[in-house]
């Protein structure tokens, strides 16, 4: 059987916190991202699409070594999990889960640093090509998100603000600021929210800091 990177497993102190806040410096990492606003459980909405093509395009990147094209540098890989920035209208830091209407997003899904800007104009042809699908909402993202507090929040997401209110009481223990301000608050999504129930779904929350 192909070996497959896994990014879960190759980078566990990404992907697999503990249920306690803990600061961690995220390196730089390649993204497809796509940008939007508005409520997130719209049916058939912005979000929605968003994701599907998201998904698209990784799973492209993915099959790539099935057909005709080689990519340089590829290495087989699961797909890493969806993760979304996430701040209010206007700029406004953090999110109001009272006022999702109001929520700008980007979602985006990692990718392994192979993929550069000629294999991503290459992964939106073929999605265009194949399902039809607009892709320009797509871009390529390098981004390093720096310093950081983290943790695992299980449960649904409108409970969140509880285990925020965690990370910012460690964060004053330890000399420290969330730094919402210039930077998002950041969700990583483990679980499949219509095939887990919400007092299950594993939600990795990341938020930036500073020194306080």
């Amino acid at each position: 059987m192909e070996q497959q990177l896994d990014f879960l497993k190759q980078y566990k102190e990404l992907y697999q916190p503990k249920t306690t806040p803990a600061i961690i410096d995220v390196p730089e990492m390649t993204f497809f991202a796509v940008d939007g606003r508005g409520n997130p459980n719209e049916p058939d909405g912005e979000y929605g699409k968003a994701v599907g093509l998201l998904y698209a395009l990784s799973y492209t990147i993915k099959m790539s070594d099935k057909g005709k094209t080689a990519l340089p540098g590829f290495v087989p890989f699961r797909v890493a999990p969806l993760e979304g920035f996430w701040q209010m209208a206007g700029g406004v830091p953090g999110v109001d889960y009272q006022n999702k209407d109001a929520f700008e997003w980007t979602s985006v899904i990692r990718q392994l640093d192979f993929v550069d800007e000629s294999a991503f104009a290459w992964a939106c042809e073929q999605v265009r090509k194949k399902k039809g699908s607009d892709t320009s909402r797509a871009r390529l993202l390098r981004f390093r998100e720096g310093l950081c507090v983290q943790m695992m929040h299980i449960g649904p997401y409108d409970a969140e603000p509880a285990s925020v209110t965690r990370m910012d009481a460690f964060l004053a223990e330890h000399g420290y600021r969330n730094d919402l301000g210039h930077r998002r608050h950041h969700e990583i999504y483990l679980s499949d929210p219509s095939r887990t129930a919400p007092e299950r779904l594993k939600t990795i929350l990341r938020h930036p800091i500073v020194k306080g």
